[in-house]
């Protein structure tokens, strides 16, 4: 046979078959060789053994103490409302309603709704806002939970216990334990997690 201007009989060209079959397995095991080797040595990211090694990446707020008014809403209807006793105890006769005040709140219960009744004056009808003031913590309301806030202590969230003052749709401010400077967590987390502030 005649290959490339050179004549091979068959025993030749088998030999030379087998060898670039031989050098091409031996290639093909040396780049497997390497190529796990390589994989063995790269790091997968994995979310989760990073949260446990690095920590939680969280969002936080810095508890501040302050004197501020909470916008907590009353259903009105004829200048009248009926609350808990819990709101009942947040409410006097002068606070202001958006665009009017309140005329008075009964010390007792109204035998019909079990309810306390408070009386309000030039308030129109509907959802209003009762401006209530309020001495304490404030923090975004979803931060509370049952009860409890967490804050971060030596990288790791910690419950604390908290009372509501008071609350509107956006914030509550609350005293208990929690002190100046506390690091409130606003995420999800349980207590004992490392965290990772962002």
């Amino acid at each position: 046979m005649k290959i490339f201007g050179k004549n091979y009989d068959d025993e030749k060209i088998k030999k030379i078959a087998y060898r670039a079959v031989l050098v091409v397995a031996i290639l093909w095991f040396i780049y497997r060789f390497v190529m796990v080797a390589v994989e063995s040595q790269m790091v997968v990211y994995n979310p989760i053994r990073a949260a446990q090694s690095e920590g939680i990446l969280v969002e936080t707020v810095v508890a501040n103490q302050k004197n501020d008014i909470i916008k907590m809403p009353i259903d009105i209807k004829n200048n009248r409302a009926y609350v808990s006793g819990e709101y009942r105890n947040k409410l006097r006769a002068g606070q202001k309603v958006d665009e009017g005040e309140v005329a008075s709140v009964s010390s007792g219960l109204d035998l019909d709704t079990g309810m306390y009744v408070v009386r309000t004056r030039g308030v129109s009808d509907g959802v209003r806002f009762v401006s209530v003031p309020a001495k304490g913590y404030f923090i975004p309301a979803y931060a509370v939970r049952d009860g409890v806030v967490m804050v971060i202590d030596s990288g790791v969230a910690v419950a604390r216990q908290v009372d509501i003052v008071a609350q509107d749709m956006e914030y509550a401010c609350v005293v208990g334990d929690i002190k100046e400077g506390d690091i409130v967590i606003l995420s999800k987390v349980t207590s004992g997690q490392k965290i990772k502030v962002k």
